[in-house]
């Protein structure tokens, strides 16, 4: 069912955006460096590698400077176009044709890096390529402002790697144990809520049994 669901769904959003699609191409290939989408290799389902669409937003060869990639608020390898498309989400767009070719799901854990998915522990990894890797899922709908936190610590690497990620695992890990039609439905509804409402308690009030923060996160998710 969830299949289908995606199938139906991706499908219909490229639809729906289409109006959008066509002239972010355009502005994307008279700016910048005139690159329209970028397709990075992520760890999926079985710990497979696959290529993951999102329409340029940074330099080409951003993945060989400064933080790899890993990406920190304000980073300059950001393009001035890809600030606005990053923060409204309008970048990730283009991974719905990787949800109709079964790469992807509506939901799911985040696709990472091999860089990113290394720093999850790894009782985490052996859980999250268990299923398909999401659009959004509980994980990216916690970790909404994720470069906004990192922003904020005097150390954002090792706080990526000793903070976040080992939190973002166990939330990932959650929604491994309870991914029903049920929690599926639920996720694609937060997503929605915490884009227009982003200071609300929805999430937690709808899934009261996520896992508690660390202490160094307590007040800031």
């Amino acid at each position: 069912m969830q299949r289908l669901l995606d199938i139906v769904l991706s499908a219909f959003a490229l639809l729906v955006f289409s109006p959008f699609l066509v002239p972010i191409a355009i502005i994307l290939r008279l700016t910048g460096e005139g690159e329209v989408f970028y397709v990075q290799q992520r760890v999926g389902r079985n710990g497979d590698l696959f290529g993951l669409y999102k329409f340029a937003t940074m330099l080409k060869n951003s993945p060989s400077i400064g933080t790899g990639t890993v990406t920190v608020k304000g980073d300059p390898r950001v393009l001035p176009i890809g600030r606005f498309l990053r923060k409204t989400k309008l970048n990730e767009l283009p991974q719905l044709l990787n949800v109709l070719k079964g790469e992807m799901s509506i939901i799911g854990p985040r696709p990472q890096t091999q860089r990113c998915f290394d720093a999850f522990p790894q009782a985490s990894q052996a859980e999250i390529i268990k299923v398909r890797p999401g659009l959004s899922g509980i994980g990216s709908i916690i970790f909404r402002d994720e470069e906004e936190l990192m922003h904020a610590s005097a150390e954002p690497e090792r706080f990526y790697d000793e903070v976040i990620m080992p939190y973002k695992g166990d939330l990932e890990e959650w929604y491994v144990a309870r991914q029903s039609l049920r929690t599926y439905l639920l996720c694609i509804l937060a997503t929605v809520w915490v884009v227009v409402f982003p200071k609300s308690r929805f999430v937690r009030r709808t899934f009261p049994d996520l896992p508690k923060p660390p202490v160094a996160l307590a007040d800031l998710i």
